[in-house]
């Protein structure tokens, strides 16, 4: 018996091979029922590469994924992912669940029921980053995905797949352009303690300086324990109570190059040399700084696509070993990379 193809099954249907292909790969441009047509006549006709996410679920049967998310209120970097994650599941028949955690973990702190009672396939944790709300849904043993986590809980002691923006080598590669640029005085601003991925930027900054043979001055930097609701706050401080600027600044995130920028706009007569700065994730919803500087450009859309994927691999095979998977972003230098803004520096 030959083996089927996507020719066979396209024109079994009388439609074209691209369109099979789409169905396959979760393209745009296929409708739900012609996508399900098309799975039909895979399984009838005996195709023997139907994606692993249909060739044990019937299509008829409806699953339930939760999102553990906390700040409904988050940026547009957040808001892009799950709305591709969501888009993706809907592709298999699955529903997406939002969970609301705070912030912050209090006494009076319960997960919600829904999520222990085996009412939910699988979990997504995203946007959460107190250890103790994560340590609590860690226990959980509903099969799990994180995006990112905590530095006091590493990827050995999660109980699910871990996928990280992989930060080390792109901030290097990022501190790097700018000491080949000529800047020898690089600070380094964002909570190391806040995020998994903002420790791993801080320590390729720290390698790319070592390795060229400069030196860390702490005055420079601020990587203690910041409130994400304080950022703006915490920055201004620290950058009032700075008597001699460096030349530039590796920030963990656009999120913080924003306040950085906005500091520097308010505050003309704080120095006499510009300051360039360098960001992470090119949301683009910064105004002050989309495209600007330089960045790491994180696909959000095929982030999302990542995570449901995975989440589907991992309800369907729980025993499976867990997975650490590195997302690399790629690195966006501006046409012009020198800040318009001068200003005097107190000394």
């Amino acid at each position: 018996m030959e083996k089927v193809t996507m020719k066979d099954i396209a024109d079994a249907l009388n439609i074209s091979r691209v369109t099979v292909s789409k169905a396959f790969n979760n393209q745009a441009g296929v409708s739900d029922s012609l996508r399900e047509l098309i799975f039909e006549k895979a399984r009838e006709l005996g195709y023997a590469k139907l994606p692993y996410q249909i060739l044990e679920q019937p299509l008829e049967e409806q699953r339930t994924v939760s999102l553990i998310v906390s700040r409904p209120d988050s940026a547009l970097f957040w808001t892009n992912i799950i709305h591709r994650m969501a888009q993706e599941l809907s592709y298999y028949k699955v529903n997406l669940l939002y969970t609301y955690v705070p912030s912050v973990y209090t006494k009076s702190f319960q997960l919600p029921a829904i999520l222990q009672n085996g009412s939910v396939d699988g979990i997504v944790v995203l946007n959460v980053y107190d250890p103790d709300i994560l340590g609590t849904v860690n226990e959980l043993s509903v099969p799990k995905v994180f995006l990112d986590t905590v530095p006091s809980l590493s990827d050995r002691e999660l109980n699910g797949d871990l996928l990280l923006i992989e930060g080390f080598r792109t901030e290097f590669e990022i501190t790097n352009t700018l000491i080949q640029n000529g800047h020898t005085e690089i600070g380094f601003l964002g909570d190391i303690n806040y995020a998994l991925t903002n420790l791993e930027r801080y320590r390729g900054y720290c390698d790319c300086m070592e390795k060229q043979g400069l030196v860390v001055r702490s005055e420079y930097c601020l990587t203690g324990r910041i409130d994400i609701f304080s950022y703006e706050k915490e920055l201004y401080s620290f950058l009032n109570q700075l008597k001699h600027w460096p030349t530039a600044f590796v920030c963990a995130s656009d999120f913080v190059a924003n306040f950085v920028q906005s500091y520097i706009d308010n505050n003309p007569a704080r120095g006499a040399h510009p300051v360039v700065l360098t960001g992470f994730d090119n949301t683009g919803e910064y105004a002050n700084v989309a495209g600007r500087i330089t960045t790491a450009n994180v696909p959000t859309g095929l982030l999302g696509k990542r995570l449901a994927l995975q989440m589907l691999f991992r309800s369907e095979h729980p025993e499976s070993p867990h997975e650490l998977t590195f997302i690399k972003p790629s690195i966006i230098i501006p046409h012009c990379s020198a800040p318009k803004n001068k200003y005097t520096h107190d000394r």
